[in-house]
């Protein structure tokens, strides 16, 4: 019989409802540790207790948020799994629901940097010997970045339940935003038409971005008379999935849907979301819907809990010993 090293599992900051939600999963509350302000901007934070030969699990969502920017959470994350590795512990695996910086993954232009590489290199100097993520921009860039072991968890299974129970009976067609996506989006096509009667079309929207700004909306693919489920694996100000919905609708879809793993949700979203081109949007809880105002929450997002896919990912981790 194999026997399991002690496990500390860790919630920085704001992703403690999180984390106390993938503890109920596993059944083992989270360690204390101590956070510390100091007045010019340095912060300090440290395990209350020993983890000496401990398997330690530290989960810190990396989204910006009020008082804290996404850099502020890096470091926090970055210097509490080095003081867990000073201190003795065995294994340091950080589990970050949302993953900064993985949208600048490759040089676009000449000069770029490749930031996502730069993030790999300061997660592995501080020893952090692997990495647990929810749905990045780019599968291969993430894993080419990373020296450590990574585990790349997919929220397909979420919106496949979700939306199987909602459109059953329905025509339905699932659509990528943009070329980039389209893997992404016929993966989640075909485990939906597992669950439904009648097969899913597919549909792409033609979609491209120069210094920031968006354009292009053909559509190929055939979604007249169909509710339409628009995947993408972040909503950030919404104008990629808006022009999307607007293209469907022009198409002929009777409704349409804006799915997401993680809800950014900057600048104007909330007008977006509210956006009668779309009958709701549904993301997972990676991120708070803390930028959205609580009755366009209510009103028209659905979020999906995501914590039993993480805890399913520790468990194996720590099946292997």
């Amino acid at each position: 019989m194999t026997r399991h090293r002690t496990m500390s599992l860790f919630a920085l900051g704001s992703s403690k409802d999180y984390g106390v939600r993938i503890g109920r999963h596993l059944e083992h509350p989270l360690a204390g540790h101590d956070e510390r302000e100091f007045e010019d901007g340095e912060h300090k934070a440290r395990p209350l207790a020993g983890v000496q030969g401990h398997d330690a699990f530290v989960i810190h969502s990396l989204h910006g948020e009020p008082g804290q920017s996404v850099n502020d959470k890096l470091c926090r994350l970055l210097f509490f799994a080095g003081a867990l590795r000073d201190d003795g512990a065995h294994r340091v695996t950080a589990i970050a629901p949302y993953l900064c910086y993985q949208r600048k993954d490759r040089r676009t232009k000449p000069h770029d940097p490749v930031t996502t590489r730069y993030l790999a290199l300061m997660v592995e100097a501080v020893g952090i010997d692997r990495v647990i993520t929810l749905d990045v921009h780019n599968l291969a860039a993430f894993q080419n970045a990373f020296r450590c072991p990574t585990v790349h968890l997919e929220a397909t299974s979420l919106f496949v339940d979700h939306f199987a129970r909602l459109l059953q009976g329905q025509a339905v067609a699932v659509a990528s935003p943009d070329l980039g996506g389209a893997k992404r989006a016929e993966q989640f096509r075909r485990d939906l038409a597992a669950r439904l009667p009648d097969e899913p079309a597919a549909a792409l929207v033609d979609k491209h971005r120069s210094d920031g700004v968006v354009s292009g909306d053909m559509l190929v693919g055939d979604v007249r008379g169909r509710a339409v489920i628009i995947l993408d694996d972040l909503i950030s100000t919404g104008t990629t999935i808006q022009r999307a919905a607007r293209a469907c609708r022009q198409a002929g879809a009777t409704r349409v849907y804006a799915a997401a793993t993680h809800g950014l949700f900057h600048d104007k979203a909330s007008e977006i979301v509210l956006d009668p081109v779309l009958d709701g949007v549904v993301v997972t809880d990676t991120v708070p819907a803390f930028r959205l105002p609580p009755a366009t929450v209510r009103a028209r997002l659905t979020i999906l809990d995501s914590t039993g896919l993480v805890a399913a990912a520790i468990n194996a981790i720590r099946a292997e010993g």
